[in-house]
């Protein structure tokens, strides 16, 4: 090639890459939305196996503030302050937890679809045989 043709190129590349750039951010933000989507499947899974844990061992008067108190105990105010945690069943306790995914950024807007989650376990014993 040519000094004439490779003078002519040196920009090529930045054009492209600019052109590209717009390409670029918007599967990176897509991508990061999946990972918020899929960390917020992660949460609920994890607050309705909290909350049925214990919800298990409260007396059934008490059950479902025990209940909620354990499924939002570990999560973030991102999460918290859109959290659903309901707890009921006698003999075998259930949990559902209903959490709001954010968009982009946690603690701001939320996508309008929620993500459920759903535990269940065996009512423990009093051990008063």
């Amino acid at each position: 090639m040519s000094v004439l043709g490779r003078e002519r190129d040196r920009g090529q590349v930045t054009i492209e890459f600019l052109g590209m750039t717009p390409t670029i951010i918007v599967t990176l933000v897509v991508l990061w939305q999946v990972v918020l989507v899929g960390y917020t499947f992660i949460l609920a899974g994890n607050a309705a196996d909290e909350a049925v844990r214990r919800g298990t061992a409260a007396e059934p008067g008490a059950r479902q503030g025990a209940c909620q108190a354990a499924g939002l105990k570990h999560l973030s105010e991102a999460w918290r302050s859109g959290a659903e945690v309901t707890c009921g069943g006698s003999g075998y306790v259930t949990a559902d937890v209903r959490l709001e995914v954010p968009v982009l950024f946690p603690g701001t807007l939320s996508v309008p679809i929620p993500v459920h989650a759903h535990a269940g376990a065996v009512e423990e014993a009093d051990g008063d045989d």
